[in-house]
């Protein structure tokens, strides 16, 4: 079986096109999946969760699931991210541009749903995916960590305490996101893979990253793929749809320094 894993798309559009034409170059898949962080925070909210559903009957992409992350459940229920207290004046008026900057940005966002874009946010909300492969076992998909969106799987996580998370759930293969940084950590009974992100990768901006997961004779091979896209093109249609922070979001998405 071969498995096409994407997540953290974050409304780039651009960055997920070019990650959907590397699977079709590699031959397609037969499972998809999508964990999460569909629209928040670019350009193209509505047209990336469309083009996720467009998956569904499309060839080459085979069965889709789809679930939802933290920062999708922030447009539907209109909780936020938490930001560290202020310890003095300098810094309380940091934390307020801050909070401004955030709430404007994702209201925005969610303007620019339709009620049935909005409604399939809802729906994918506090998802996981499992999925029994023959002759290899289960597979499970999240978004942070099993049952909590908001937590993270860092690279550096001490290994019990990322074998503690998946105390509750069968199988040997965790397939997650969030962090934005692609990981691959085999901890014995399991092997915990972070596929990074498509839209908005603190590795490597301006690449789009993911997950290609091939499954014969009871092992699996892991592919973590980061290809370019038109970096400045996604940057220029931040313009083109009258985004209310174009250079916030210029300045993640370019490299640093």
């Amino acid at each position: 079986m071969r498995l096409a894993v994407f997540s953290d798309l974050h409304g780039n559009l651009a960055a997920f096109e070019a990650a959907l034409a590397d699977l079709q170059a590699l031959g397609g898949a037969d499972q998809t999946w999508v964990l999460g962080d569909l629209s928040a925070f670019g350009s193209r909210p509505a047209e990336c969760i469309r083009r996720v559903q467009s998956l569904k009957d499309a060839e080459g992409f085979g069965k889709l699931h789809v679930i939802g992350g933290n920062t999708d459940r922030y447009l539907v229920n209109g909780v936020r991210y938490r930001s560290p207290s202020a310890k003095d004046a300098d810094e309380l008026k940091k934390l307020v541009q801050t909070l401004k900057e955030r709430d404007l940005i994702l209201n925005w966002n969610l303007e620019q749903l339709s009620f049935e874009d909005y409604d399939f946010l809802k729906k994918i909300r506090s998802k996981e995916i499992a999925e029994f492969v023959e002759d290899y076992g289960w597979v499970i998909g999240f978004h942070g960590i099993p049952g909590d969106d908001e937590r993270f799987i860092w690279p550096d996580t001490p290994d019990n305490e990322v074998l503690d998370t998946l105390l509750d759930r069968e199988g040997r293969l965790g397939i997650c996101g969030h962090t934005h940084k692609p990981m691959d950590r085999d901890l014995g009974q399991w092997r915990v893979v972070n596929v990074g992100s498509v839209g908005l990768s603190f590795e490597t901006p301006g690449y789009a990253s993911w997950g290609y997961f091939v499954f014969e004779n009871g092992e699996v091979s892991v592919d973590l793929r980061s290809v370019p896209y038109d970096l400045e093109a996604a940057i220029a249609d931040l313009e083109v749809v009258g985004y209310p922070l174009v250079e916030w979001a210029a300045s993640r998405l370019r490299p640093k320094g």
